[in-house]
């Protein structure tokens, strides 16, 4: 069983890290996560604070003690979901100054998978800017933007086609949404 850590930041589109969570726990996976207080103001504001409930464990935000600030520490990887603009600019620009910009940062410095789903739009240049970094650094940029190509029917249905695509990048193997091409 592999352990990963879901960040929640005050981007809107709680309902995405809600999910993320029950999809990795449903594939055997332990599952930290470590919000930022807009991601719980905003998780609380859009009704998904099950997201809490979910997890194996809610990591402080303010312990740079905790496992998930040392590189020495056993987690497979990690997902921002969704991701604000903010949060996306710290880490990219390196800047550790709490709980998850530090897990990211060191995702980034151990070579481990770092997903970032941004939930925003437009993009302004320096959101461009700051996803290319991210993405030279080494980190997987998987935008907030569901397909339809699988006729969805809910908004769970269109929530998972995003989540299924950032486990893959995560490494985790998924059946959530039937892939392109496979037959019915």
């Amino acid at each position: 069983m592999s352990r990963f850590i879901v960040g929640l930041t005050g981007a809107s589109g709680a309902v995405y890290a809600a999910r993320t969570i029950l999809h990795l726990q449903r594939a055997g996976h332990k599952v930290s996560l470590i919000a930022t207080a807009a991601g719980r103001a905003v998780a609380e504001y859009e009704g998904q604070v099950a997201a809490f409930d979910l997890a194996d464990e809610v990591l402080n935000i303010d312990d740079f003690f905790c496992y998930a600030a040392s590189g020495s520490a056993d987690f497979e990887g990690m997902v921002v979901i969704p991701c604000s603009m903010g949060t996306l600019g710290k880490i990219a620009g390196g800047i550790a100054d709490n709980l998850l910009t530090r897990a990211a940062d060191v995702c980034l410095k151990e070579r481990r998978k770092l997903v970032v789903v941004p939930r925003e739009m437009p993009y302004n240049l320096i959101h461009l800017e700051n996803m290319e970094r991210l993405t030279r650094a080494g980190a997987i940029v998987v935008p907030a933007s569901p397909h339809f190509y699988n006729k969805p029917t809910s908004i769970e249905d269109l929530v998972d086609s995003v989540v299924a695509k950032a486990l893959v990048h995560l490494g985790v193997k998924n059946d959530i949404v039937r892939q392109w091409g496979a037959d019915v």
